[in-house]
């Protein structure tokens, strides 16, 4: 019997809604790649964050906040069907300043987007703090930093888990998974689609490519854009330590475990995911000017991983209307969208209608772009 569904890519993103699809009763088989593969689901800091989502795209700050709103119920689903804690809170959080210039442009982007987005005027809550009178949502924080923006839709879950989640709950659902197929190639039928790996060839009747930064190699053949390169960050993360009630921050959070985890870099490099000295410094330094008290801890761990980023860095769904059938999804942000690509996206792909309810993120606005620079 032909599958329903192929996708193409196992991460956060194509796992994502794959649970969706298999929610709605339908046949999924996912192709992923090998232990090696560029994996941007195995190296991010976990954050479900609305903050600084949608500058120059109001649609995209409101789709972070509904993911925000929707994040609670699709966490308590996945632990309830697993047993496993993903180590998610709600709480709030703040995105830092360290002086006067970098507050008022904060302020100024967040008041822009309100401004374009009613909805966002009604609905997104923020305020800028600053350093004492964010004393109680981050004990400990040094003098070095000015202040920072306050909001109550942020969250952070254990990204790990949430993976590891959503694989249980896909198997459980009837998920036909094929770990260490590296697709080459993609051809359009009759009737559906072949992808041909490295272990043989794959056919559904739809497929969704959600391959990471793979995608840039395999949209064309499908007639979409797949305009994502590579953009690195490099974390560092501490012993465990005593746990303090603090709110996650994109520059340095602590986990459940107590370790904390120190990045938020953007590092232009290709496809380089290693460590560099400098880098590690400079996110020790700005860890200590954040939390004094982080001195004398030792750090256990550094890594590197490669962000999926679009030339505007929002996130890229579309159908391929050179064969109808075909999607290509990428994001970034796809621990902060996963709710939503597990809900509305695949409700979305399941109804053919990606185009209809979701144009502005088509890959055609980089073509326009390109034309009106």
């Amino acid at each position: 019997m032909q599958q329903d569904f192929l996708i193409i890519g196992g991460g956060v993103v194509g796992m994502a809604v794959a649970y969706g699809l298999l929610r709605a009763g339908c046949r999924v088989t996912v192709l992923d790649g090998s232990d090696d593969s560029l994996r941007a689901s195995r190296g991010n800091a976990g954050l479900t964050w609305v903050q600084g989502k949608g500058a120059g795209m109001p649609a995209y700050a409101e789709l972070s906040f509904e993911a925000s709103l929707a994040w609670p119920d699709f966490a308590a689903e996945l632990e309830e069907r697993t047993g496993l804690d993903l180590e998610y809170e709600h709480r709030g959080g703040v995105d830092l300043c360290f002086n006067q210039e970098e507050a008022e442009a904060r302020q100024r982007e967040y008041s822009a987007i309100q401004s374009t987005s009613p909805y966002l005027a009604r609905q997104f809550r923020w305020q800028y703090l600053d350093r004492t009178s964010l004393a109680s949502y981050l004990p400990g924080l040094g003098e070095g930093v000015h202040g920072g923006t306050w909001s109550p839709h942020d969250g952070h879950c254990n990204p790990l888990y949430l993976l590891r989640a959503l694989f249980s709950a896909n198997l459980g659902l009837g998920l036909d998974y094929r770990p260490g197929c590296e697709v080459h190639l993609l051809t359009p039928l009759m009737n559906g689609f072949r992808a041909a790996t490295t272990h043989g060839t794959y056919e559904a009747e739809r497929l969704i490519l959600a391959a990471g930064l793979g995608s840039a190699a395999l949209a064309p053949m499908l007639g979409l854009s797949g305009a994502v390169r590579p953009v690195r960050g490099q974390v560092l993360v501490t012993e465990r330590l005593q746990k303090i009630a603090q709110l996650p921050t994109p520059q340095i959070r602590q986990t459940a475990s107590g370790a904390y985890l120190i990045g938020d870099i953007q590092e232009e490099v290709g496809f380089d995911r290693g460590v560099t000295l400098p880098i590690m410094q400079q996110l020790a330094d700005r860890a200590v000017r954040i939390f004094p008290f982080l001195a004398h801890a030792r750090l256990v761990r550094s890594w590197g991983a490669l962000r999926v980023m679009t030339p505007d860095g929002h996130p890229l769904y579309e159908a391929s209307r050179q064969y109808p059938g075909a999607y290509g999804l990428s994001s970034h942000s796809g621990i902060s969208l996963a709710a939503f690509h597990a809900g509305r996206l695949a409700e979305s792909i399941l109804q053919d209608s990606l185009n209809h309810e979701y144009a502005k993120f088509s890959g055609a606005r980089f073509s326009r772009s390109a034309l009106n620079p």
